[in-house]
Parts: C-alpha cells; sequence; structure tokens
C-alpha cells in the first residue's frame, strides 16, 4: 500500500467568503481533499482523506494511481 506522505499535495488559503482556513488536496487523487484552521491541520486531515480514499479505490476494485514526481 502506498503511504498518504508519498503523494504530492497542495495547500492553500481559502478566502474569508469560503470561511477562512486552508484548503489541502492531493492532485493525483481526483478530488481528495480537506482544510483546516491551519495549514499543520489542513495536511493532518489530508493524510487521514488520503488513506479513505485508497481505501475506498480498493474495496470498488478501482486502479489506485501512482504518486507525481513533485516538480524540482
Amino acid at each position: 500500500m502506498t503511504s498518504p506522505l508519498t503523494y504530492r499535495i497542495t495547500i492553500e488559503p481559502l478566502s474569508a467568503q469560503d470561511g477562512g482556513g486552508f484548503l489541502a488536496s492531493a492532485p493525483d487523487l481526483a478530488g481528495c481533499l480537506s482544510d483546516g484552521e491551519t495549514p499543520y491541520e489542513a495536511l493532518s486531515n489530508l493524510q487521514d482523506a488520503i488513506t479513505q480514499w485508497i481505501d475506498e479505490a480498493n474495496a470498488l476494485g478501482r486502479i489506485i494511481p501512482p504518486p507525481s514526481l513533485a516538480a524540482a
């Protein structure tokens, strides 16, 4: 099983209109995202979301994309 820590992630601030905080996503895993009040909380929540995304894909028999290489 691939560790959630091997997937490339993005973290960006959310506007006040969107509730503030931060949005974290894993671009390699369609629709896999989470948020949090701080970048660290968003990252921690995303790690859980990645694990759940992979578990659900496995349960459905779907192919799990490998982690892409991070840009240098």
